[in-house]
């Protein structure tokens, strides 16, 4: 399955920004998806993993109530809605997918799409 990320840009504190992960080559619905994000000099960090079935989604305590991931089937693609952002949320955004939940919980899922970039200013 390749992946390709999108949405990302420039928002102000408090604002929000909605990206996208597409997929081709595979239907994404019969994967987990997970979103993780880097900071420059600073290691990747998970932000969220999400299981189609049944729509469940599991988010790191630090976007927690602010960021919200859903999935359409019909454009094969995962978004994630972000809202309330803070400056400390600036980084690059990856989505990744996995056949297994348990590695897109780990951060080791075998597919990866490019990052996109996400810059909250203060």
């Amino acid at each position: 399955v390749q992946l390709q990320a999108s949405g990302g840009g420039l928002v102000q504190a408090g604002g929000s920004l909605r990206l996208s992960c597409e997929a081709s080559g595979r239907t994404l619905n019969n994967y987990a998806v997970g979103w993780s994000r880097q900071a420059p000099g600073k290691e990747r960090e998970f932000v969220l993993a999400f299981a189609w079935t049944g729509g469940s989604a599991y988010y790191a305590d630090s976007v927690k109530g602010r960021f919200t991931v859903s999935g359409e089937n019909a454009k094969n693609t995962v978004y994630l809605q972000m809202n309330s952002l803070k400056p400390e949320d600036t980084a690059t955004y990856y989505c990744a997918a996995d056949l297994v939940y348990s590695r897109v919980l780990r951060g080791d899922s075998n597919y990866w799409g490019k990052g996109t970039q996400v810059t909250v200013s203060s």
